[in-house]
Parts: structure tokens; C-alpha cells; sequence
């Protein structure tokens, strides 16, 4: 009986080891398992993958150049536009400055008539004066701001100094559409300070510029010289 008894634990014993030797996972199948992680690991992109990839990066790309392009455009034309600015405003205060220092303001005629004022109150586009240190009864050392067209059409602002032919200060970017000369108080013994006033009107632009810039101006000189 007893030796039934062993001959059935020992044939139990076998049937469990058969069974976890059956549980484990074999050495091929191991490998496959791990070779299977490697490919997924070491797997790249798709071809339809690295078209899309590109093509999105394409788009930014170009959205961004775009961008960028259009933003030095628009830097180079307003650095354009303010160069043109400067320049009118460079001509307007050295006018406005010559003005200032000088004397005998006459407004369209340079030797007017004793009997008739130098008042110019409905303007004109001449101006003459005696610059600063010069004899007032010298006509010949007179400076003369005008206003005129040029050959091209264009208004601008000519200046000349004593009988010398006369030369454009302003660019020809600068278009004047109208300038007129206002002057008061040359009569000597009056209560007003003998000054002039300035206005203008006119559009400025820069080359390969199409925005225009409008402006109107006006500046007033009233002479340094106690007029007693």
C-alpha cells in the first residue's frame, strides 16, 4: 500500500514540472519578442509622414518670408517718406531763420513806391529782404524767397542771394501746390513788429513710393530788429 502510495506522489511530482516547463516561455520565442520591440523602436517615418512634414514646414516657411519682406517694404518707404520730410522742413526753417535775422521786408515788388507801403496782407509768392548786415538801401544785396514750377511741373521753393540766379531748396519729392508770402508792420512808427507770415499747402512722397503725405504749413518770422 505504501509503495502505491509513492508510485502516485512521484507520477503527481512529474505531471506539475511537465506543466511549468510547458508555462515558460521558450529561448525563440524570446528572441522574436525582443527582436519585434527592436524593429518598433528603430522604425522611422512614413513616406506620406515626411510629406505632410514638409509641406507644413513650406507653408510657414513662406507665410514668415512674406511677413518679413512686407516689413522692410515698409520700413524703406516710411525712412523714405520721413528723408523727404526732413528736407522740407530743413528748407522751411532756414527760411523762416533768414527771415528772422533780416530787414526791409517787400512782398512781390522790390523797389516799391514811397507813397505805398511794403504791406503785402493779401500775400504773394515773392518775397524780398535785406539780409542781416547788409545795407537796406542796397537792392543788390537783397535775398529773394519765390515760389515757382520747375521744368517738370513740380512746386517748389527757390531761393536767391544777392542778384544770383536762383536755386530750388526743396527736393522735388516735395510737391508745393500753393505758397503765399503775408507781410505786416513795415511801416516804420506802427504798433506792430514787422513780420512775416508763410503758408503752404502740398503733397510729398519718396521714388517707388505710392502713399502720398498731404500738409499744410504755416510759420511766422517776426524781425529781430526793434522796428522804432
Amino acid at each position: 500500500m505504501y509503495r502505491i502510495k509513492h508510485r502516485i506522489a512521484g507520477l503527481s511530482s512529474s505531471e506539475r514540472a511537465r506543466s511549468d516547463v510547458n508555462l515558460l516561455p521558450s529561448a525563440g520565442g524570446r528572441q522574436s519578442n525582443r527582436l519585434k520591440r527592436r524593429l518598433a523602436a528603430d522604425s522611422g517615418f512614413t513616406l506620406v509622414e515626411m510629406i505632410v512634414a514638409v509641406a507644413l514646414f513650406a507653408i510657414v516657411m513662406l507665410i514668415s518670408v512674406t511677413a518679413l519682406l512686407s516689413l522692410v517694404d515698409a520700413n524703406r518707404k516710411a525712412q523714405a517718406l520721413q528723408s523727404v520730410m526732413n528736407n522740407l522742413n530743413i528748407a522751411l526753417d532756414g527760411m523762416v531763420r533768414s527771415i528772422r535775422m533780416g530787414s526791409n521786408y517787400r512782398c512781390n515788388v522790390q523797389n516799391p513806391p514811397p507813397e505805398n507801403p511794403s504791406d503785402c496782407p493779401n500775400g504773394g509768392t515773392i518775397l524780398y529782404f535785406t539780409p542781416f548786415g547788409a545795407d537796406p538801401s542796397d537792392t543788390e544785396q537783397d535775398w529773394v524767397y519765390s515760389f515757382a514750377a520747375d521744368v517738370n511741373g513740380i512746386g517748389r521753393i527757390y531761393r536767391s542771394e544777392k542778384g544770383l540766379d536762383a536755386l530750388a531748396v526743396t527736393a522735388p519729392a516735395v510737391s508745393i501746390d500753393s505758397m503765399q508770402f503775408y507781410v505786416v508792420g513795415t511801416k516804420r512808427g506802427d504798433t506792430t513788429q514787422p513780420k512775416v507770415v508763410v503758408e503752404m499747402k502740398g503733397t510729398a512722397g519718396a521714388e517707388k513710393v505710392k502713399t502720398k503725405t498731404t500738409f499744410n504749413i504755416q510759420a511766422t518770422a517776426v524781425q529781430r530788429l526793434l522796428d522804432l
